[in-house]
């Protein structure tokens, strides 16, 4: 098959901080297992999803647990219903299955990934879920339910949909959609792709015409107008899997990042004006340092260098590693992806779900990332490479990366055929826990012990003229001497949402000594000598 061998691929400890990531699942009450349709047809989109999401979606305080599910596929017979979960945090570390009196089991569709966010600014996490050929919108009512919505709100879906990302592009304080698009893939026409009489594959991306992504603008109403080919984005055809907004020029607007998958990468830089400009390749972050295209899954957007611009790291297939961009100002970005450290731990594996997070408060952004392959019979191709896979996590040792997975519990090297990765701290103690979703298999959860030994901020913004969600806000810490800069992004990972509240580690640090927040209207606020170890709310003024 074209390109077969393109998808099989090479290597890969430094801390004794204390840190150990506890697979909580079992006894948290987490018992969800994905279905992905498989019947040996190999449809690509079986093994693409799923996604799942921390959100807070009754306003306690405590972040709860949405988790995607796949969906019926031709030959596939199921025994009972495919359906998604919603889990409502019990505020004592166990979680109960709310899914049938919520009305967000789906049904119908075959389920990617999911976008939550507060798109009306009622103050209620409202949830987006991407799919194949289908897609829901969940309006949240504030009793606990939620009513699917997307048609009478202007989201109509034909495509393949896959990341998603609420921000707020034109600044008039009503968060926007961007939905990422895979691929023109119909069931219809699955080629045969594999060695004919020995095994049978999935395809390569190549086979399949790539698509554009879908920009909806949010009207203030409770309604989206698809804005695709007014903004500019809705010409530029991709592979687009992982989707991230932030402010990459610090002008002030949103841009928007695509990983596109094994071709070039989309980097939209907003005018200001409604429109956006597409400057990848001109940026330096389409391509891999030598030129390639890559196999973007996943994409996030921190600044792992404390130079107060946010850097780019985009998961690729195995043999490629995890590109590491960073961000040189002016809008141009420089791959430093083996020099800086993460190559060489990433190349023997298949990336998805991805977050920069300071998983042992030590003040600095670490990398953590979810694995598995594509193709679930790699070893029949490439005897080097596996089907189920380890996390990663590296270790930021003053902006250089040490893969210290192996030194922080057996539960982050368990190998699964992970996907889906949110990041937030669910028990409020003051460090990132994690959550994986996987290909047909069990969701994890995945509790950090010990990185709150580290002292902590967390800033939940409320905003008033901004969009309620405060996605977009822009933080500067200083603290201890050192000062670090955060931005809520839009979307990020992969088809997965993660805690909206900004985390800092302080280290030592039992004050902050001034916090600065600019808000997405422009307007700052100025907070001096803070308390460590809390969750700080603040309003927009």
């Amino acid at each position: 098959m074209a390109g077969l061998a393109a998808w099989c691929g090479l290597d890969g400890g430094t801390t004794t901080d204390g840190v150990v990531f506890t697979d909580v699942t079992e006894q948290a009450g987490i018992r969800f297992r994905h279905t992905n349709g498989a019947s040996g047809q190999k449809y690509l989109v079986e093994t693409m999803g799923p996604g799942c999401a921390f959100v807070d979606y009754d306003a306690d305080g405590y972040l709860d647990i949405f988790l995607v599910n796949g969906g019926l596929l031709p030959g596939f017979g199921s025994k009972g219903p495919i359906a998604n979960a919603l889990y409502r945090n019990n505020r004592d570390g166990t979680f109960t299955d709310v899914t049938g009196k919520a009305g967000v089991a789906g049904g119908g569709g075959y389920g990617m990934g999911v976008a939550a966010a507060d798109y009306d600014n009622d103050g209620l996490a409202d949830l987006f879920v991407s799919g194949f050929r289908s897609s829901l919108l969940y309006h949240n009512h504030g009793d606990g339910t939620f009513r699917e919505v997307g048609e009478r709100a202007g989201i109509r879906r034909q495509e393949w949909g896959t990341s998603a990302a609420f921000f707020d592009y034109d600044r008039d304080g009503w968060l926007d959609l961007y939905v990422a698009n895979y691929m023109d893939y119909r069931l219809e026409q699955n080629p045969y792709c594999g060695v004919p009489g020995k095994y049978r594959s999935y395809c390569h991306p190549d086979e399949f015409r790539g698509a554009a992504g879908t920009l909806y603008r949010n009207q203030g109403d409770g309604t989206f107008r698809d804005a695709s080919a007014a903004s500019g984005i809705g010409a530029h055809v991709g592979k687009g899997l992982g989707a991230v907004a932030a402010d990459f020029n610090q002008d002030g607007f949103p841009d928007l990042y695509i990983a596109n998958d094994a071709v070039a990468n989309f980097l939209f830089l907003n005018n200001g004006d409604g429109t956006f400009t597409e400057t990848g390749a001109l940026a330096g972050a389409a391509y891999s340092g030598d030129g390639k295209a890559q196999s973007g899954m996943g994409a996030a957007a921190g600044d792992f260098n404390q130079d107060g611009r946010p850097d780019i790291l985009v998961t690729n297939l195995s043999n490629e590693g995890h590109t590491l961009y960073r961000n040189d100002g002016n809008g141009y970005f420089s791959d430093v992806t083996f020099p800086a450290g993460v190559g060489k731990p990433s190349l023997l594996l298949t990336g998805w779900g991805t977050g920069f997070a300071d998983y042992d408060n030590d003040g600095d952004e670490d990398i953590v990332a979810a694995h598995g392959h594509v193709m679930d019979n790699v070893e029949l191709v490439n005897p080097t490479l596996r089907h189920l896979q380890p996390m990663l996590l590296l270790e930021n040792t003053g902006g250089r990366f040490a893969d210290s997975t192996a030194r922080h519990g057996a539960a982050l090297a368990a190998r699964r055929a992970a996907r889906g990765l949110a990041l937030g701290d669910y028990d409020n103690d003051g460090d990132v826990d994690l959550l994986v979703a996987a290909s047909n298999g069990m969701t994890s959860l995945l509790r950090n012990d010990g990185g709150n030994r580290g002292r902590w901020l967390m800033v939940e913004p409320r905003g008033r003229e901004s969009n309620r969600y405060g996605i977009g806000l822009k933080a500067r810490v200083t603290a201890g001497g050192s000062t670090q800069v955060k931005e809520i992004p839009g979307g990020a990972s992969y088809l997965s949402s993660g805690d909206r509240r900004l985390h800092f580690g302080l280290g030592a640090s039992a004050r902050v000594d001034r916090l600065e927040i600019a808000w997405p209207r422009g307007k700052v606020q100025v907070l001096e000598n803070v308390r460590a170890d809390q969750i700080l709310r603040v309003q927009e003024p």
